[in-house]
């Protein structure tokens, strides 16, 4: 029995609208003709998206690469808004299949900037992006500022994401520690906050849509994972990391810091896909499609094209090259030449 056609409205949307999964909805509208109608009409598409995802509330409008132009005057209204639905029901299904089947990757892309730094350019927040703990045999790390107390304003390290959409799931940080000290001590936090958002551009600030828990950060050498409640849409495209509370002193100047080696944050981005316009000051944006391609596939595509993992970018190549020039500003090694009497008298 076709319970769409035979059922009341309310009936057929309560039942329809069970449906949890993007692929299983987009399946549903290809049953039949009058299926199809009644998934766009009803905007399942949509409220799936809002379902999984709150953040969405703040889409305004759809637009695609190249929108459909009016028919003129012979469209009437019940058509227009048809067409309308359409595009509606065509963005939502792929924003769904993509916030829940992209593959999980790393979704920083650059460090912006820290709240403090003890020593630029060899202690700057650059060095978190990349995993190692030494790079060219360099510890690689940033460090704040220190601090004669060990509860003041929180450290921050600002960073930009991958993407204008990215769902982040999980985030992580390596706390720092110095293997030069007798002590070997380890400059973490006692807690770490993560925040989410995107850059106001004509206020030239930050405007954070979505806050976690304080996390309780170890006072380990290794990497520690903080998986979110669950995924976060994160629209603009920003994490600021907050470090809070200071845990180890430096024995030489009795001050405390806050080192990090690394930090990451694992979600799937949708870079490939959309693209976030006209984000105004009430949070409202345009959600721009950029292609249809299936999100899971071009990232595929990607990776194929990219060949196999030659274990660092060129950007990290710079960045290590970069940092051995740091090392010998900080430890410069004064060079004496000396040349034979035998050469001098060869010369004369």
């Amino acid at each position: 029995m076709d319970f769409v056609k035979n059922l009341d409205t309310d009936m057929s949307l309560a039942i329809l609208s069970c449906l949890d999964d993007p692929s299983d909805l987009v399946r549903a509208s290809a049953v039949s003709h009058s299926w199809r109608l009644f998934v766009i009409k009803q905007s399942l598409s949509k409220n799936l998206c809002l379902k999984l995802f709150h953040q969405l509330t703040s889409v305004d409008r759809v637009l695609e690469t190249t929108n459909e132009e009016s028919s003129g005057s012979s469209s009437s209204l019940m058509e227009d808004t048809l067409r309308l639905l359409e595009r509606e029901h065509r963005v939502y299904a792929l924003l769904a299949k993509g916030c829940t089947s992209s593959p999980i990757k790393s979704c920083v892309d650059d460090a912006i900037t820290a709240s403090t730094t003890d020593r630029l350019p060899e202690e700057s927040i650059l060095n978190t992006l990349d995993e190692r703990e030494r790079v060219a045999g360099i510890p690689s790390y940033w460090s704040s500022a220190g601090h004669h107390k060990t509860s003041l304003v929180p450290e921050t390290l600002l960073y930009q994401l991958k993407a204008d959409l990215c769902v982040i799931t999980e985030l992580s940080i390596h706390p720092f520690q110095d293997l030069s000290d007798p002590g070997r001590p380890i400059y973490s936090s006692h807690y770490v906050r993560f925040r989410l958002g995107h850059l106001d551009k004509d206020k030239n600030n930050y405007v954070w849509t979505y806050t976690s828990q304080q996390f309780p950060l170890a006072q380990e050498n290794r990497l520690q994972n903080f998986k979110l409640p669950e995924p976060v849409l994160c629209i603009g495209g920003y994490l600021l990391v907050e470090f809070l509370g200071r845990v180890q002193r430096c024995e030489i100047d009795h001050l405390y810091y806050i080192c990090v080696t690394h930090v990451k944050a694992m979600g799937r981005s949708l870079a490939n896909s959309f693209r976030v316009v006209d984000l105004d000051d009430s949070g409202k944006f345009g959600l721009k499609v950029l292609s249809y391609s299936d999100p899971q596939k071009m990232n595929e595509k990607e990776e194929e094209e990219a060949g196999p993992s030659t274990g660092f970018r060129p950007m990290m190549r710079n960045r290590e090259i970069q940092q051995i020039v740091n090392f010998l500003h900080m430890f410069p090694t004064d060079v004496q030449y000396h040349v034979s009497s035998e050469s001098d008298e060869e010369e004369v």
